[in-house]
């Protein structure tokens, strides 16, 4: 191997080539494994697998992109399946990483854009943590199946070639996540309305308005709050309007100085928690029956890194 390929090894966004593809293997490898480090490190071992090639086999890859996509999905494949231990010891509920931007993450404003994606979940759709959370409680063959499959139009025979199943035992797989699916992840509301309801949370809270949150929230609705046992949170899921709005409202109470903002979380309306000028929460709600149905909230400030001030 060269030196130069050593190097790039080392630092592949130094690659121009790197930099064109790295937002296509980086939406994909977030929505396989759930965390921006965790799909980062994919991402880079992807690269050093690429570089460990000879330049003449390199060379004679026909689609370079759709190389390193098969690579990258087996390498998340592989880490799917060793997960779980982690999860284990985690220390509390555990979220996937919220994420800001659009572009680079596969979203775009333009619902023009979205074409390209299938029909099962536009580009947003397949991002939103609604989406995220159930996609973490399929099984590895099931997650891969329905990325590959309903978000980015690979054939059965593809996807079978990726995970060393048949492509009738991939389609069942795919059939099978959809059904887990259900109508969990999709969106019950527009735009316009999801906004609304979140910008009257936003108020309500702000000023510790119990009464005026509990109107927000459905009867039987859940918060989850993820602080990685790094940061105060509740380590069990808040069920029922009342719970969750005394919650909200004794996070105000302990921490007067907090300021909470409107965002784009996810490709969806979200909200973000400000100490001074730096970022300590990020929210994500799902919507159902004109009232707020989930919460989840980000505190582990190692799932907020993207998030900080002058990152």
């Amino acid at each position: 191997m060269t030196s130069t390929n050593r190097e790039l090894i080392g630092h592949p966004s130094d690659d121009p080539e790197f930099r064109k593809d790295e937002a296509a293997l980086m939406a994909l490898g977030y929505r396989l494994l759930g965390t921006v480090a965790d799909a980062q490190d994919a991402v880079q071992e992807t690269y050093v697998r690429w570089y460990s090639l000879g330049r003449e086999e390199r060379q004679g890859i026909s689609v370079p992109l759709a190389w390193k996509r098969t690579t990258l999905t087996r390498i998340c494949f592989d880490r799917l399946k060793s997960s779980q231990y982690k999860r284990e010891v985690y220390v509390g509920e555990w979220l996937p990483e919220p994420v800001q931007g659009g572009e680079f993450w596969g979203l775009a404003s333009n619902p023009a854009a979205n074409a390209g994606l299938g029909t099962s979940e536009s580009i947003s759709e397949s991002i939103s943590m609604a989406l995220m959370i159930v996609l973490d409680k399929m099984t590895p063959p099931e997650r891969v199946s329905f990325i590959l499959h309903d978000v980015f139009q690979y054939t059965f025979e593809e996807i079978a070639e990726i995970i060393g199943r048949t492509p009738q035992a991939c389609r069942q797989l795919a059939f099978a996540a959809r059904k887990r699916l259900g109508d969990r992840a999709r969106r019950q509301s527009t735009w316009e309305e999801h906004a609304r309801l979140n910008e009257a949370f936003r108020a309500a809270w702000q000023t510790g308005n119990v009464t005026a949150l509990i109107a927000l929230l459905d009867g039987d609705a859940e918060a989850i709050t993820d602080g990685g046992g790094k940061t105060a949170a509740a380590t069990e899921p808040l069920i029922g309007s009342h719970a969750i709005a005394e919650f909200f409202a004794g996070i105000l109470a302990r921490q007067p100085d907090l300021q909470v903002e409107i965002a784009t979380v996810n490709g969806e309306p979200g909200l973000i928690g400000m100490a001074g000028d730096q970022i300590i929460s990020v929210i994500s709600t799902s919507v159902r029956n004109g009232v707020i149905h989930n919460i989840w909230a980000m505190r582990n400030p190692d799932k907020l890194r993207a998030w900080f001030k002058g990152d």
